[in-house]
């Protein structure tokens, strides 16, 4: 698994499908320059199987994170999930997936769903011009 400025990624043909979006720096923001970080982008199959053994849910989830330790974590995006969804979102595709990837790290750093957890997603897309 080649590593990227503290972030691994494994199926690393995908990332070169997003290379406009910042994800060390979005990382760095929201987490932090020490934490150690997986992202894997995985197809539909792996994002079910994931979400059922993981959290006992049967559907295909956009997005999985799952924190390791206190400075370690993984986050899974199924970018064909993604796709489907981004127009719901007003984004592009690639965007989405940046947007999904922003969601990810602020479940890492201990977000809940709710109001704090939208805002700062509003904020983090804003400030790295996601679109």
């Amino acid at each position: 698994m080649p590593k990227r400025n503290n972030i691994s990624y494994t199926e690393c043909s995908t990332i070169k499908s997003y290379p406009n979006h910042p994800y060390q720096k979005i990382k760095e923001a929201i987490l932090g320059k020490q934490y150690n970080l997986t992202l894997t982008f995985v197809g539909t199959d792996r994002a079910k199987n994931l979400n059922k053994q993981y959290r006992n849910k049967t559907y295909t989830p956009n997005v999985l994170s799952f924190p390791l330790d206190d400075m370690v974590g993984e986050i899974f995006i199924c970018p064909s999930v993604a796709f489907k969804e981004a127009h719901e979102y007003n984004l592009t595709k690639e965007g989405y997936v940046a947007f999904l990837f922003i969601h990810g790290c602020l479940h890492l750093k201990g977000y809940p769903h709710g109001d704090t957890m939208e805002r700062l997603e509003r904020t983090f897309v804003k400030k790295f011009k996601i679109v």
